[in-house]
């Protein structure tokens, strides 16, 4: 017979394991010595504790499931149970329910590990699915477009949810892209047909602006082509293969007109100009009449000099006020000194005159008296009032003598 601490051999054969619930068969050997069948069973033994020992590294150290690692465990529990093997089964058997247990906490943390990945991976979608939304409104169409190409591609790299969620959230996100895309489309159909109008005014324009070019009627046409450059701006932007070509035709037409209307206005600013010195000149020639001392000559030569101005052309517009307003005051002179000769010269003007003076100074002399005998009685309001009437009168006589005077006397 032959033993050691986990198991024995009797004089038949029978090789048992020490348990804790007493002795188990594990089997019968006749093929050698009992050393040998306790030697064999207890390399069945180590096997089980590798194969164990390799079951806990891969529990650790894997992503083995939760249901294989269960299955290999019950396969190796069985084989503990089945006493096939010499050693420490109590052992084996903790190992095993501490891997169970190690095994059940793993499953309960990737339990909550999924459904944390759940839960953030519906707020991203959901998210994914408010910002889409808000972008189906959107007018930046470029910008717009490629966010929510950016979307779908984010929401491809997210973990699927339970079957009705997905599908909601995915209802609404493809919504949204789809109203997106019919607002940009209806946009740009749109736009099109405003470009196609725009077009359709601008070769109208053009034609114009075209048949304007040979125009010398300077002013009016000028101001036409004003007009069309408004109504250009206010049709807005043609197709882009059609406005860069309807622009430089419609600006070409412009050009020529305004360098030809250009040439002929500096040939017209020369003589202008030429036609300013000279009326310069006569401007001078007029002034040395000043101050007039013989009003019949003085006429004669600014009548003369008259004549020569109105022979002569127009002078620059900016120059103009200035040279005719030299005249002007020669002119003015002539007129006062006229109107002068004729005062001094007219009886019946003068007659009015000393008529009147003779009135205003029988008035002052009046009110002087009223004055004196009012102050002489006490009565000083109604003198001071006669005194405020005395300066009116006074000032009237005043004026009348010196006009008087305008006539030699």
């Amino acid at each position: 017979m032959s033993s050691d601490p986990w198991g024995r051999v009797d004089e038949t054969g029978t090789v048992y394991v020490r348990t804790a619930d007493g002795e188990q068969v594990v089997g019968s050997w006749a093929a050698g010595s009992p050393e040998e069948a306790l030697a064999y069973f207890e390399r069945k033994y180590e096997g089980l504790v590798v194969e164990i020992g390799l079951l806990e590294k891969r529990v650790q150290t894997t992503d083995l499931s939760a249901k294989d690692a269960q299955t290999a465990i019950d396969h190796l529990r069985e084989q503990v149970d089945a006493h096939h093997a010499v050693g420490d089964l109590a052992a084996l058997r903790e190992r095993l329910d501490k891997l169970v247990k190690t095994v059940e906490a793993r499953r309960e943390e990737r339990k909550a590990q999924r459904a944390k990945q759940s839960d953030e991976a519906r707020k991203a979608k959901e998210d994914l699915v408010t910002e889409a939304e808000q972008l189906a409104q959107s007018d930046q169409w470029r910008a717009a477009g490629e966010r929510l190409r950016a979307l779908v591609d984010t929401w491809k790299g997210l973990p699927r949810l339970d079957r009705k969620s997905d599908d909601e959230l995915w209802h609404r996100f493809s919504h949204a892209r789809s109203a997106f895309s019919k607002r940009r489309k209806a946009h740009f159909a749109q736009l099109d047909a405003q470009r196609e109008e725009a077009r359709r005014t601008k070769e109208r324009l053009v034609a114009e602006a075209e048949a304007l070019s040979g125009s010398t009627d300077w002013g009016p046409t000028a101001a036409r082509y004003r007009e069309l450059m408004s109504e250009w701006k206010a049709a807005g932007r043609a197709q882009r293969e059609h406005e860069d070509d309807l622009w430089n035709r419609f600006r070409g037409a412009q050009d020529v007109f305004f360098a030809a209307r250009s040439s002929v206005f500096a040939e017209r600013d020369a003589e202008q100009s030429e036609n300013l010195k000279l009326k310069e000149e006569l401007a001078e020639e007029a002034e040395k009449l000043l101050p007039i001392s013989d009003l019949k000559s003085a006429r004669a030569a600014f009548r003369s000099i008259n004549e020569r101005w109105e022979a002569i052309g127009h002078v620059p517009r900016d120059a103009r006020p200035k040279v005719e307003g030299r005249m002007h005051a020669v002119e003015r002179a002539l007129q006062e000194a006229e109107e002068t000769e004729w005062r001094r010269t007219n009886p019946e003007a003068r007659a009015r005159a000393e008529g009147l003076t003779g009135q205003l100074q029988a008035a002052v002399d009046k009110l002087r008296a009223q004055i004196e005998q009012a102050r002489a009685q006490g009565n000083n309001a109604k003198a001071d009032k006669l005194e405020r009437e005395l300066e009116g009168r006074q000032a009237l006589l005043d004026q009348a003598l010196k006009g008087l005077q305008e006539f030699g006397g």
